[in-house]
């Protein structure tokens, strides 16, 4: 079996504290670690692909030659004269992680432009993959672009998954932020919320109301990721929980959900059922978190 996933986002340089007044360069993103991950755990047969929009200067030259190295296909990215990624620093202060972001400038908030070029490679891909950050940096009219290409795929039977991955900081309000996402949830078949996000901004009390509402919104599938508490799954009439892994230490939680979304779709496309897919999605994160960053030697991945 082979077939084509392309995910839709932002990648952005990612500083880090090397110790000594130094700083680490990475490159990292919501969509793009979950590229990462499933790229990691598909088989060589099928394709992995990025979809964004990056500058003509070296650090975007530099991050483009990381993703190939990756082995992920970056013939979609379009590069725009003048532009650069966007770029974030994590600062460590007594444990706790804070992210300063420079990202309003970024060639990423173009992605959708080119609504031709956005259309020939979503048609091309077997499964879309985006985020509620990738709809968060793009303008009101970007948006409509990418959305309306999205149903387009959908209702042409193809599978688009949707993590909401909510963050208020990207949006001008919050009325207009739940909305946004919730359109971004009614071009998607399959949904991949975190109850911390759904809790808090849009109130829900329970996973289960979280379910009850993505499938109002016509979502197919959702799986709820709720931390050390699980994920629960939700397929039409089947329900299903999936208890998470334990790690032995918890070093970093940056990319949990992100590697338990590659994880979980690696799976699921090859014909696992949700439930062993988000096994094993959960047992790619317990890895991940026993790391420091985003993104971990592929070697350490459950097999």
């Amino acid at each position: 079996m082979a077939g084509r996933l392309l995910s839709i986002g932002e990648c952005m340089v990612e500083l880090s504290q090397a110790g000594e007044g130094l700083l680490r360069r990475g490159f990292a993103g919501d969509t793009f670690n979950t590229a990462w991950y499933a790229r990691a755990c598909l088989p060589a047969e099928w394709t992995v692909d990025y979809f964004t929009a990056l500058g003509d200067d070296p650090m975007s030259s530099e991050m483009l030659t990381f993703m190939k190295e990756a082995g992920i296909g970056t013939h979609a990215i379009r590069r725009i004269p003048g532009k650069t990624p966007g770029l974030y620093l994590i600062t460590l202060k007594n444990g706790e992680r804070t992210f300063s972001y420079w990202r309003d400038t970024a060639a990423a908030r173009r992605l959708a432009d080119d609504a031709d070029h956005l259309r020939k490679c979503i048609e091309a891909a077997d499964i879309v993959y985006f985020s509620g950050i990738t709809i968060g940096i793009l303008t009101p009219e970007a948006n409509d672009t990418l959305l309306a290409e999205l149903r387009r795929a959908k209702a042409a039977g193809k599978r688009v998954a949707f993590d909401p991955n909510i963050r208020p900081r990207l949006w001008s309000d919050k009325d207009t932020m739940l909305k946004t996402i919730s359109d971004g949830a009614r071009a998607a078949t399959l949904v991949l919320p975190s109850f911390d996000d759904e809790t808090t901004h849009f109130g829900d009390s329970s996973v289960e109301e979280t379910i009850a509402r993505y499938h109002g919104l016509g979502v197919e599938g959702v799986v709820v990721k709720n931390g050390e508490h699980g994920a629960t799954l939700s397929f039409g009439s089947d329900r299903a929980y999936v208890p998470a892994v334990a790690a032995p230490q918890v070093v970093d939680t940056t990319s949990a959900g992100d590697s338990f979304n590659g994880g979980f779709l690696s799976r699921l496309i090859c014909g696992a059922s949700p439930q062993d897919a988000a096994a094993y999605g959960a047992a790619v994160a317990s890895v991940v978190i026993g790391h420091h960053g985003a993104l971990i030697n592929p070697a350490l991945l459950p097999s």
